[in-house]
């Protein structure tokens, strides 16, 4: 196993396919660290953008770039994940290490391990409401979980390697099997952002009906603000996310759906010892998500 300080991370290049806020991050962080980064992109504009903003020492549109690097991260949206062009798949060295940050596992792993022998499914749980070439930021990985889901055909010196990057840009490494990463995203990232999206469209629509369309825009203040951001983010993301996890988001909104009629229930027919239970329950659970 490398040791640690990520010693090994600096005998060659790191390579990142995608200059998005993850790829974008993780290239500052590496570079911060004194890692040598080469970014592969889809765009010459983007390119230099890239450049400009020094999300690596090297960014280029051809895959060729990525010959020499130990590491390959592919910092790509998942519907370019789970259907990648062959000529990247093709650039791949095969003794390099491949690892994702997609957000959703099962399936991306039961592909990419049928492609490169040294694939390692990883999601680094940090994000903003950014995205693109300008959204790459330093430290946005800083004691943020990052989940590898391995299985019994992963390499281990492969996976070892990848927990060093993690540990690397300060994210806090975490292992499990691929359903389980997917189930537990659904319920705390892949719902919330349908839930948040329904609480945008029910506020725009009740001010409509009520005639208070201005008003309920005028007084939204912080509280609106924190359970609306992600609702009002990126929309390919959302949908991404939705479409491929949908079986577990499917049973997280039926669990959401059971508890909002349950408090539903609870207001008519003004149980209000009751609802009270329940918000004295949600602030105790609450800690425990944070």
């Amino acid at each position: 196993m490398p040791s640690p300080g990520g010693a090994g991370l600096h005998d060659c290049p790191v390579g990142i396919v995608g200059l998005g806020l993850i790829g974008g991050s993780l290239g500052l962080d590496l570079q911060a660290a004194g890692v040598q980064v080469r970014a592969l992109v889809h765009r010459h504009s983007t390119a230099e953008r890239a450049r400009e903003r020094g999300l690596a020492q090297t960014v280029d549109t051809n895959p060729e770039l990525l010959q020499g690097c130990d590491l390959i991260v592919l910092a790509l949206p998942l519907d370019r994940l789970l259907d990648p062009p062959p000529e990247l798949l093709a650039a791949l060295p095969r003794d390099a290490v491949i690892t994702d940050v997609g957000s959703v596992k099962q399936p991306v792993l039961e592909r990419w391990q049928r492609w490169h022998p040294r694939f390692v499914a990883s999601h680094p749980m940090a994000g903003t409401a950014e995205a693109g070439v300008e959204a790459g930021q330093r430290n946005l990985f800083r004691g943020r979980p990052w989940v590898a889901t391995p299985n019994g055909q992963t390499d281990t010196a492969a996976l070892a390697l990848v927990q060093q990057l993690a540990e690397l840009v300060g994210a806090a490494w975490l292992q499990c099997p691929a359903t389980a990463h997917d189930q537990a995203v659904a319920l705390i990232s892949h719902m919330p952002v349908l839930v948040s999206a329904a609480l945008l469209e029910a506020a725009d629509r009740g001010g409509e009906a009520a005639a208070a369309a201005t008003l309920v825009r005028q007084l939204a203040s912080s509280g609106f603000a924190d359970t609306s951001r992600i609702g009002g983010g990126n929309p390919e993301l959302g949908t991404l996310m939705a479409r491929c996890n949908r079986d577990a988001v499917l049973q997280a909104l039926g669990h959401y759906r059971q508890q909002l009629e349950q408090l539903e229930t609870l207001v008519e027919q003004e149980h209000w010892g009751a609802l009270q239970q329940r918000l004295e329950g949600c602030q105790q659970l609450r800690p425990g998500f944070l």
